[in-house]
């Protein structure tokens, strides 16, 4: 592939909602603390009914709702409250990807990036998620890019360039 993929764009607060709650719905592991939350419920609910054991299912059955709330609050609060807090979001973005590496330009940074810096990638439904260190992300909305082929290509740039990547499929998010 000889030419760059340029993309320019603004976050919309979406963009980075959809992208930070699939990024935790990979790395939470939901089915576990589902069943948790209902093993410690109904383990609380029991020792509610027996004699001797009510403080200890009162305590299991708070256990059980500050963890339902924490994870609800993690995929519903968290997401858009990260986004509007951070000024760099709303910045105009200028990106241009090549084999040869990154150039990127957003508000005052104006920088030539390697593709080693990223470690592995989320593709979803709405956005590339491209990890660099442990916890941190730049998130590509799939909607700035011009066409289905450009999106192609830049897929192929990713399959060629980050060793590990995850797709994604994501039923409800909106």
């Amino acid at each position: 592939m000889n030419s760059a993929i340029n993309l320019s764009f603004r976050y919309a607060e979406k963009d980075y909602v959809r992208a930070l709650r699939a990024h935790y719905a990979s790395v939470l592991r939901l089915r576990l603390d589902a069943a948790v939350i209902v093993v410690t419920a109904c383990a609380g609910i029991y020792l509610l009914r027996s004699s001797g054991s009510y403080w200890i299912g009162v305590t299991s059955l708070i256990a059980s709702g500050v963890l339902a709330l924490m994870l609800m609050a993690a995929f519903t609060l968290v997401p858009p409250l990260m986004f509007r807090a951070e000024p760099k979001f709303r910045d105009e973005y200028s990106l241009e990807f090549t084999p040869e590496g990154i150039h990127f330009q957003a508000g005052s940074v104006d920088s030539q990036l390697q593709w080693a810096l990223y470690s592995r990638a989320l593709i979803d439904p709405h956005s590339y998620v491209l990890y660099y260190g442990s916890r941190q992300f730049t998130v590509i909305p799939k909607r700035v890019f011009a066409s289905s082929e450009q999106r192609d290509a830049f897929e192929r740039l990713l399959e060629q360039h980050v060793p590990n990547i995850l797709r994604r499929s994501v039923r409800g998010a909106g």
